[in-house]
């Protein structure tokens, strides 16, 4: 996938790579080795990304990945070498993200896998390219799944895992709603099983008594309204909305125009302002509740913040196509920094092996973007880059963060 981007100043584009910093083959006297798809001059990543289908709205991701990387080669590369973006369309459909992936590792030979989208896709190709020994890295997906180092290791996540996330909401229920009745809608399939899972642990022996009715959906789907009217029929006052951005949006607005005005819990991926709230009708998201790990571009407090400026001039000049206000295009940014600091720490040694290596080794790594006090860690033994969240209110127009940011552990 090609997109024609405008150009960015020099100064603009040192400030919008800070702490993913660039170097020239100098800097590294050791011998340079190469696996698939790795040379003196090119870096080659793939993924596949749902330009089309259900979940069209995420596409944007793969779309300012190009944009960033482009930006990046603008300026010389990571150690000297430019970055080479193989981004293809799967539809959000397990078999074709699989006739995908084989491509680009048979065919294409990449060095790794960047941010492939999906817990169905990653569901599909988890065990073939563990199996081929490819990094499998950034997924953007929490499924709780790609943190075992253990039975896959070449495959690491990066969102805040699912359960961790339902977890957080359940025991914050428990804590300020403790007679809620509550009512769950859920993607069905590993994802919206995952962010359940998370839930019911959470309410742990209260679950029996405090979820009354559970609705399930498929992605291929037309709408959930008939969901929705199910849910709000078995008298809940709280519903938690385990949903992509479609039928979140779809959700929020039934949900309003039926006049069912519960505690309403929409999880991070379906809680766009962008994509999700302004589809769905700013006015019918008054009150929302979800959890947030990175800023909101759309949050004034962040207005002069020398991280959002640096974001927001990158969007103006790299990928003008993007909405400012999608959060989905400021956590592209996040993920292809951290892509960027991985290819950065292998060096000179651009193999497979030592890409996983380095991408197990992000020692206390600082993403201005991400929530203040918030860093990303990994190790050989964890896999889970994101592991601190805070939860939010949407105000009409913006997710206005309360309470403390919350690390969990909640695997």
């Amino acid at each position: 996938m090609s997109t024609r981007l405008p150009r960015i100043d020099r100064r603009t584009a040192v400030a919008a790579i800070a702490g993913t910093a660039v170097f020239g083959p100098a800097a590294f006297a050791q011998a340079a080795k190469y696996g698939p798809g790795a040379s003196a001059t090119e870096i080659k990543l793939g993924q596949t990304m749902p330009y089309s289908g259900p979940a069209s709205a995420y596409g944007t991701i793969g779309r300012l990945h190009s944009a960033y990387f482009k930006m990046i080669n603008d300026n010389g590369g990571v150690n000297g070498r430019k970055i080479n973006l193989i981004s293809l369309d799967d539809g959000y459909s397990p078999p074709k993200a699989v006739e995908q992936v084989r491509r680009l590792i048979e065919q294409d030979e990449v060095l790794a896998l960047f941010q492939t989208l999906g817990t169905p896709s990653n569901s599909a190709i988890q065990k073939y390219v563990n199996a081929k020994k490819v990094p499998h890295l950034l997924l953007a997906t929490g499924a709780t799944k790609w943190g075992d180092p253990k039975n896959y290791p070449w495959t690491m996540g990066f969102n805040l895992s699912y359960q961790s996330e339902g977890v957080i909401y359940a025991k914050w229920l428990l804590k300020n709603k403790p007679a809620a009745k509550v009512a769950i809608l859920y993607q069905n399939d590993d994802y919206g099983k995952d962010l359940l899972k998370g839930v019911k642990d959470g309410f742990g022996a209260a679950a029996a008594k405090m979820i009354v009715k559970e609705a399930s959906y498929e992605v291929t789907d037309p709408t959930v309204d008939s969901q929705i009217i199910s849910l709000q029929s078995s008298g809940a006052d709280t519903f938690i909305n385990i949903t992509t951005p479609k039928f979140s949006a779809q959700a929020i607005r039934k949900a309003w125009d039926s006049g069912w005005k519960p505690l309403h819990i929409v999880n991070n991926v379906g809680a766009s302002v962008g994509s999700v709230l302004v589809p769905a009708g700013l006015d019918k998201a008054v009150g929302l509740m979800t959890l947030q790990y990175y800023k909101d571009p759309n949050d004034p407090q962040w207005k002069d913040d020398p991280a959002m400026l640096e974001w927001r001039g990158f969007m103006g000049r790299y990928y003008r196509d993007g909405d400012p206000k999608d959060a989905s295009n400021l956590y592209g940014y996040l993920t292809a920094q951290t892509m960027v600091q991985i290819l950065k720490q292998c060096g000179n040694d651009l193999t497979r092996e030592n890409v996983m290596k380095q991408a197990a080794n992000l020692k206390s790594f600082k993403l201005p973007l991400l929530l203040p006090g918030m860093a990303i860690d990994t190790s050989p033994t964890d896999f889970y880059p994101i592991e601190q969240g805070q939860l939010a209110r949407f105000t009409g127009q913006l997710w206005q963060g309360f309470g403390e940011v919350i690390a969990t552990d909640a695997r």
